[in-house]
């Protein structure tokens, strides 16, 4: 009877017990663990999230980010990620200071979430192998230093390796290649050289790849066609050379290849019969050395959303096979040495959204079968071998274009009225480097959601129409190289409905207009960034409230007749990066507060009449003699001393 009291209460205790560290009956946290925790939270010196400052006394398994097994009470995951969601929010936290290698202390790992964390700093612990029962691993996202470590290769449970986005270095080390249970190695934005191990051709239950930006040389592995489950793979942005293996033809369940931005070399080699690749549905391979044709079994990959070939040096026709590609959205074709016509079977790609086939040796007629591209929003034919003579009529007609470079396509005559009512209104126009003639027609200011408008390198004349000023959302605008006459004034009345103006770039250099500056309206120029007037027939003073142009980042004014003193509104333009004056009769002495131009790369104020001493010291004095040369009257380095 008395056994049977005692044992009451003494059950009653360890049922509080187990509830209260739910479910296990261990109350203190393993000396190991608690070491290695405790280490941890003395490297860090800022927590903005306030969750290790809940890390006190020795019941680890109670604090904030962490989890241990009910049974053992060792800590098993640690989650503590920049990124704080929760269902009203989503909260990124800082933390600041060192990674402690003492980590590594919690043998029992399963689970290391650090990812996020932008004020982490440190190295990957060399005694990172310690942690052989660790699944996952984030360590993203912070600013890591130094190599992975060899002893990365002993963690044989790892499933998710996510070191992407620090300051990693050194060679990839060939024991990544024993994880043989990794299904997603992320290791792309940091500062990795050297080649792809070999060894990676182990990482058989591989789903994730992605090595990008990174400066990772050699070739891709021939046997990468062994990795059967991979999923997703990046390259791209490296300084990889040599062909593309043949053996990608094995990847059965790829779906996303990027292998972009490289040096790689010869023909394309997949898929080489149908049915391989059958889920590849986005490929990059634009910004190589790519040669031959495009091969006809492209048309094979059904599954084809998005493909770049841009910038390589392919040649030949463009395959009809690429019509079977009815999945297809966008295809980008640009910068290579592409000839013959644009295949009729274009026109069976009813989900297209983008074509771009510019700066090619493709030669015209278009086929009128493209004009069934219902869907398509953005067509660039610029800079091939057309000769169009005229804008087909279907290409104003097509329900969703509002992107259109025709550029040098050898369009003549008069900018065509059927564009003034599109089906869907143009945002982007470039029609530069034509044979376009007569003026800019008064119907262009109600293509009010016109954003870009290039016009540059024709036989424009007349004047610029007033209702150019209607623009409401006209951010670039580049009529350079015609010959447009009278008053700019009218530019700068453009994109008034937004405070600031819409204006960012704007070229009218290389015309014959002789007036308007002085009608710069600060209000609607606050925005622009690069401001090209120079080869025309200005004349006058500048306008004081030049200096209200805060965001003007490149100002040319040369070639032009303006006279009268350098207006020290100029030297207000702090952002100003470029500033070329020459050939125009500016007088007087170079203000001294053009040293205060502290970003000033590019200065040219050759052939004035300015005179007096150079101000002294930088940037002024960091330029040429050729800046200043042609001003009789001016002294002073980087030119001859003055007299005294």
């Amino acid at each position: 009877m008395g056994c049977q009291m005692l044992w009451l209460p003494l059950a009653l205790t360890l049922m509080m017990a187990t509830v209260s560290t739910g479910g296990s009956i261990v109350e203190e946290c393993d000396p190991g663990d608690l070491k290695g925790l405790a280490s941890f939270r003395g490297g860090i010196h800022m927590d903005t999230s306030g969750r290790l400052a809940k890390w006190v006394g020795r019941r680890c398994c109670r604090w904030q980010g962490v989890s241990c097994n009910n049974e053992t009470g060792r800590v098993t995951e640690v989650h503590l990620p920049g990124f704080i969601s929760s269902v009203d929010f989503v909260f990124q936290s800082q933390m600041e200071g060192w990674f402690s290698p003492s980590i590594t202390l919690l043998t029992s790992l399963e689970v290391l979430d650090l990812g996020g964390l932008a004020g982490l700093s440190g190295r990957i612990p060399t005694s990172i192998g310690r942690l052989k029962n660790l699944r996952k691993l984030y360590l993203y996202g912070n600013k890591l230093r130094g190599s992975v470590p060899e002893s990365i290769g002993k963690l044989l449970k790892l499933e998710e390796l996510h070191l992407h986005e620090n300051r990693l270095s050194g060679f990839l080390p060939p024991t990544l290649g024993c994880l043989k249970n990794l299904n997603a190695l992320l290791l792309h934005s940091n500062r990795f050289t050297g080649s792809i191990p070999t060894s990676f051709s182990n990482l058989t239950n591989l789903m994730h790849l992605d090595l990008h930006a990174n400066s990772i040389t050699g070739h891709i592995p021939q046997n990468i066609g062994d990795l059967q489950l991979l999923k997703e793979l990046d390259l791209s942005d490296n300084l990889l050379n040599g062909e593309i293996p043949a053996s990608v033809n094995n990847l059965t369940s790829i779906s996303v290849m990027y292998l972009d931005a490289n040096h790689l070399e010869g023909e394309i080699p997949f898929p080489s019969n149908y049915g391989q690749m059958p889920l590849l549905g986005f490929l990059r391979l634009q910004n190589n050395q790519l040669g031959g044709k495009i091969p006809p079994n492209l048309g094979y990959l059904v599954s084809l959303q998005r493909v770049s070939l841009e910038n390589n040096k392919l040649e030949g026709a463009i395959p009809s096979s690429l019509g079977n590609l009815e999945a297809l959205t966008e295809l980008y074709l640009s910068g290579n040495k592409l000839s013959g016509v644009i295949p009729k079977s274009i026109g069976q790609l009813s989900h297209l959204i983008l074509l771009t086939l510019s700066h090619n040796s493709i030669q015209g007629p278009l086929p009128n079968e493209m004009s069934a591209l219902q869907n398509l929003q953005t067509l660039d034919l610029s800079f091939n071998s057309l000769t169009l003579n005229s804008i087909p009529r279907w290409v104003a007609e097509l329900p969703s274009l509002s992107r259109i470079y025709l550029a040098g396509c050898g369009i003549k005559g008069q900018i065509p009225d059927m564009l003034k009512s599109t089906p869907s209104p143009i945002q982007e126009l470039d029609l530069s480097a034509n044979d376009l003639t007569g003026g800019i027609p008064a119907w262009m200011g109600s293509l009010t959601q016109l954003y870009s408008l290039n016009l540059s390198r024709n036989h424009l004349s007349s004047s610029i129409p007033a209702s150019v000023a209607d623009f409401q959302e006209l951010g670039v605008l580049d009529l350079h190289s015609n010959n447009i006459t009278a008053s700019m004034e009218h530019v700068f009345k453009i994109g008034t409905s937004f405070p600031g103006g819409s204006l960012t770039y704007v070229d009218l250099s290389d015309n014959s207009f002789t007036s308007g500056i002085q009608q710069i309206s600060v209000g609607t120029l606050e925005r622009v960034v690069y401001l090209n007037l120079s080869r025309n027939l200005q004349e006058g003073k500048l306008p004081t409230s030049m200096e209200k142009l805060k965001a003007l980042q490149s100002l040319d004014l040369s070639y032009n007749k303006f006279g009268f003193g350098l207006v020290e509104a100029l030297a207000n333009l702090s952002h100003l990066e470029t500033l070329k004056l020459q050939r125009n009769q500016f007088t007087g002495r170079i203000p001294a507060e053009f040293l205060n131009l502290k970003n000033l790369k590019d200065l040219d104020l050759s052939d004035n009449l300015l005179v007096g001493e150079i101000p002294a010291g930088r940037p002024l004095s960091d330029f040429p003699q050729s800046c200043f040369t042609g001003n009789t009257g001016l002294c002073g380095k980087p030119l001859s001393p003055c007299k005294s």
